[in-house]
């Protein structure tokens, strides 16, 4: 994203991807997010807790620019979303 003075701008967004299909393809985006895929429920799934976690941030006085990682995560399980945790490469299964 270029700024007005032509220099590149960066800011946070949210990326959502399902992997599962029902043939369609779908694609919403949002002032600060991005879904792409998924069947119908799974698409409307993603929307919705995008929309609860701009409004919970919104609530919060917050942006994605400016919200702590700990807060983040606190709003994200508060709309239904799992944490990832990287696996440890030295961790064998």
């Amino acid at each position: 994203m270029a700024g007005g003075n032509g220099q590149r701008t960066s800011r946070n967004v949210l990326l959502g991807f399902a992997f599962d299909s029902d043939g369609h393809k779908r694609i919403t985006t949002g002032e600060n997010f991005k879904l792409i895929g998924g069947t119908q429920e799974t698409h409307e799934e993603m929307t919705e807790k995008a929309i609860k976690i701009n409004e919970k941030l919104s609530r919060r006085g917050k942006t994605l620019d400016n919200v702590s990682k700990a807060e983040f995560d606190d709003i994200a399980y508060s709309v239904g979303l799992k944490p990832f945790h990287k696996k440890d490469p030295s961790e064998s299964n």
